[in-house]
């Protein structure tokens, strides 16, 4: 059972990381022509990661570095609630059938 339970939550990050991923992917380049509230809702590590970095930056490398590391973890970490969630639903309708 705990096999399953780590494969089940394994699956659930590798999804959340790729969704989390391809939502800065389509966020970044269309965040001026998206509404902030739109953009915030499918892309929240956008705006965290505005938030979060300093205002004197370093290289520009190190600021475009962090700020990725930010924004991906932040919707990998949304997108893997949204999925565990999921999961759980279907888990719990497919038992109680």
């Amino acid at each position: 059972m705990p096999s399953r339970l780590l494969f089940r939550l394994g699956i659930c990050a590798l999804l959340g990381l790729l969704a989390g991923f391809l939502a800065l992917a389509i966020a970044v380049p269309n965040e001026p022509a998206i509404p902030v509230p739109l953009l915030t809702l499918f892309s929240p590590g956008l705006k965290i990661a505005e938030l979060v970095m300093p205002q004197e930056h370093g290289s520009l490398a190190w600021t475009f570095g962090w700020f990725l590391r930010i924004a991906i973890a932040v919707n990998t970490a949304l997108y893997f609630l949204v999925f565990s969630a999921i999961a759980y639903i279907l888990a719990r309708r497919s038992n109680t059938r």
